[in-house]
């Protein structure tokens, strides 16, 4: 149905226009009209018309005003001018209007209906676009909780996190390189710090999480996880590395008016935990700081800042430079490693090189917290002696230069010991899994199948396949199956369906597209040779 609205001082006009327009279009149409500015004017108020087929000329208002006045309310329609004044300032000023035609009378009723017609195609194109907009949305609305929730998971867990974490950021138009994180959790009541029926509650609030959704994300542009079980984890992007006291107060009063909005749509209680802003690498301890923060006070909302829980530190101590250490100490990242390792180093000498003990013992814990950190992630065996000459010989250095060499020696070693348990883990799950394919490739086998013969996760194993074969499970199977099926077409005497099927296709016609996808020719023109 399309809203059709005349206007025309000329009621002889109007009356012809109608004719046209009615046995043309019969009833899709519905047609309005009025026959002064003022009064075309309020109409498009009321009748909102697709399409406007409008004189210029009429008492009061022209034309020109009139389209200008109901364009303010009515952006979408579509106006077609009709004159006897063939002026060339009016039709100037109509196509500055976005006008789509300037008709001159008298009225031609060929072109008349060729330009509704045109006129309805802009119309049809434009709801097709809305269409098609709303159910873009409502597939989004279904897709960005998993891809957000995805994001959390990977931030806290930090399973794969540099190239997936990467993804997400892409899919979710997040720019920014630091954040915080919220903890929000809810229960039957708030006893102290305590949340009681956390049990009963969660179930309560998991069947309504989009609700729950809807109204946290009216106050804070951030990715939501799933529901953990009173517990929801969020995430919300900042552009600076620090947030500053009054963006702090902000966000802190922001979360109460929200709190109390979730306690009135859900009747249970609600409380907010933050912690302080981080790098994404970080986003972890973010969340463990916005738990320590509710945990350490019965206030409905917390920040970490706010509360005296944590380590502080000396003004220029390198706290980063600590975490990075370990953080890639722990990943056997061997370089990066090291130049943090040696950037703490020359910070400790620039700043107390009057003061030698100190660093000595600095030195010492740093090595003893990484062979602690090379222990837990190998199967190393741990001797209660085997540290018993570190005392004396960081004693007896007579230099700095002496220290930092033991120093990187025990870290480099520490590192080496996790990059070589990686590679042994990771290189016995390949040879396996290379083993277990080898052995089934004729079969329906999927990457699930493999993973579970390894004894790992899906998704790991996908990881570490990629990065020690260079390719992924369906590329390997594809040319492991090509590869037999080549020695076959060429040194057997069996059918083209006995091959499709010795190599694991159920289907020719797939096994032959394959196949010459992947080599070039069909597999009848590489038995023959061509």
């Amino acid at each position: 149905m399309y809203k059709i609205m005349l206007a025309d001082d000329e009621g002889i006009v109007i009356d012809s226009l109608q004719f046209i327009l009615k046995k043309e279009f019969g009833d899709t149409c519905m047609i309005e009209s009025a026959k002064t500015g003022r009064s075309v004017i309020e109409l498009a108020e009321n009748f909102r018309p697709d399409i406007a087929i409008m004189d210029i000329q009429m008492p009061g208002i022209n034309g020109i005003e009139a389209i200008r006045e109901i364009r303010k309310t009515n952006a979408s329609t579509i106006f077609i001018i009709m004159s006897a004044y063939d002026k060339f300032d009016y039709a100037k000023e109509a196509i500055n209007l976005g006008v789509l035609e300037y008709l001159n009378k008298p009225m031609d009723r060929v072109k008349i209906i060729e330009v509704v017609h045109r006129a309805m195609g802009q119309i049809d194109k434009e709801r097709d676009k809305r269409s098609q907009d709303l159910m873009i949305r409502e597939k989004m609305e279904t897709v960005v909780p998993i891809i957000e929730n995805g994001f959390v998971q990977n931030l806290l867990f930090q399973e794969f996190y540099e190239e997936d974490v990467v993804n997400f950021k892409q899919l979710l138009g997040i720019d920014a390189k630091h954040g915080y994180m919220m903890a929000l959790v809810f229960g039957e009541n708030q006893e102290g710090n305590h949340m009681t029926n956390a049990i009963g509650v969660s179930v309560q609030v998991q069947n309504r999480a989009r609700e729950l959704r809807e109204i946290v994300k009216g106050y804070f542009a951030g990715a939501m996880g799933s529901v953990m079980a009173n517990k929801v984890a969020i995430f919300v992007p900042y552009d600076k590395p620090l947030m500053e006291y009054n963006e702090r107060i902000e966000i802190i009063e922001k979360a109460r008016v929200m709190v109390r909005k979730l306690r009135q749509h859900f009747d249970v209680a609600f409380r907010v935990g933050f912690g302080a802003v981080r790098p994404l690498e970080n986003a972890m301890e973010s969340y463990n700081e916005a738990l320590e923060s509710l945990a350490s006070t019965g206030g409905t909302v917390v920040h970490f800042d706010d509360v005296p829980v944590g380590c502080e530190y000396e003004e220029n101590y390198p706290v980063e430079t600590e975490k990075k250490i370990f953080e890639k100490l722990e990943k056997g990242d061997l370089g990066a490693t090291l130049a943090a390792a040696n950037q703490f180093f020359d910070w400790m000498v620039e700043n107390y090189t009057d003061y030698p003990m100190d660093i000595k013992l600095k030195a010492l814990e740093f090595v003893l917290w990484s062979e602690h950190v090379a222990y837990s992630n190998t199967r190393k065996v741990y001797e209660f002696r085997s540290r018993q000459d570190y005392l004396p010989e960081i004693l007896s250095f007579q230099n700095y230069e002496q220290l930092r060499k033991w120093y990187l020696d025990r870290i480099t070693q520490a590192c080496r010991d996790i990059m070589t348990r990686k590679e042994e883990q990771s290189g016995s799950v390949i040879d396996k899994a290379k083993e277990y394919i080898g052995a089934r490739y004729h079969k329906d086998i999927s990457l699930d199948d493999v993973s579970r013969e390894v004894d790992i996760s899906p998704y790991y194993f996908s990881k570490i396949f990629k990065e020690e074969t260079g390719q992924n499970f369906i590329e390997y199977v594809t040319n492991i199956r090509i590869g037999k099926a080549k020695d076959l077409l060429q040194n057997s005497d069996m059918s083209m369906k006995e091959i499709c099927a010795a190599v694991g296709y159920s289907d020719p016609n797939y096994f032959s597209r394959t196949f010459k996808k992947n080599v070039g020719v069909t597999p009848t023109e590489y038995k023959e040779g061509k």
